[in-house]
């Protein structure tokens, strides 16, 4: 028998707590499915910023000369990383204009509508009560550091993770990198991923731990039920696998 919150039950097996979701995939198998570290994602988990993607992918297709996305749908069905692949979906040609040529342009089109992103329902409130919990905020992000740090500034979120890592450049290739080194300067650590994108889990993955995608971010919730993971409509659904 076990006990469950419509996300997953706990089962006892071999003495040890195990959380089964619906579909019957186990999420953890360790005694009282203890995660020490909560990993967000930036753009699209913490941040609601896919209004602002879409226009400013618009903008640089303008510029090359294409058509642009048509709609949300469109978007979250074509977004992915690393992001030269996706340009390269929406049409843009590599042997006329360079993929470094571009990426400062959209650079550019996105931070003059940065502002008008706002955060996700729920990430506060969800931010408070996982501190509460003692459980320490890593926020992993593709994003470029600085930029990262003064989007995060803006919003009045400088103070709400324990560690803060992003890349060293605007080519958001992956952070899969920045995830292992973390993973090795603590290696006792269980660490649960929050992510809006595929490449979320492909990154969790690879160093060998959980993740739960977010479906109101940048790809669609068909996209990411392919991984086969656990996905949430709402933020705060990940206190489930917490508490």
């Amino acid at each position: 028998m076990g006990k469950g919150n419509g996300l997953y039950q706990l089962r006892k097996k071999n003495n040890e707590a195990v959380a089964v979701l619906g579909n019957g995939l186990v999420l953890a198998k360790e005694k009282n499915l203890k995660y020490t570290h909560l990993i967000w994602d930036f753009n699209g988990t913490v941040l609601d910023d896919v209004a602002v993607g879409i226009e400013s992918a618009n903008a640089l297709l303008a510029r090359c000369e294409l058509a642009p996305i048509p709609s949300a749908d469109a978007y979250r069905s074509l977004f992915g990383f690393p992001i030269r692949e996706y340009y390269e979906r929406l049409g843009i040609d590599f042997s006329k204009t360079s993929f470094e040529m571009l990426a400062p342009i959209w650079v550019e089109e996105y931070l003059s509508r940065a502002d008008r992103a706002e955060l996700n329902a729920g990430v506060r409130e969800t931010i408070s009560r996982v501190k509460a919990l003692g459980i320490p905020q890593i926020l992993l992000s593709a994003t470029e550091i600085g930029m990262l740090e003064k989007q995060l500034s803006s919003l009045g979120m400088g103070d709400c993770f324990d560690e803060i890592l992003g890349l060293d450049n605007i080519h958001a290739a992956s952070k899969e990198r920045l995830a292992q080194e973390w993973c090795l300067a603590h290696p006792s650590a269980r660490p649960l991923f929050l992510g809006d994108t595929d490449h979320d889990f492909a990154v969790a993955s690879a160093v060998g731990q959980d993740c739960v995608l977010f479906s109101g971010g940048h790809q669609s919730r068909e996209r990411l039920q392919k991984k086969g993971g656990a996905v949430i409509d709402r933020i705060s659904d990940i206190l489930f696998y917490l508490s």
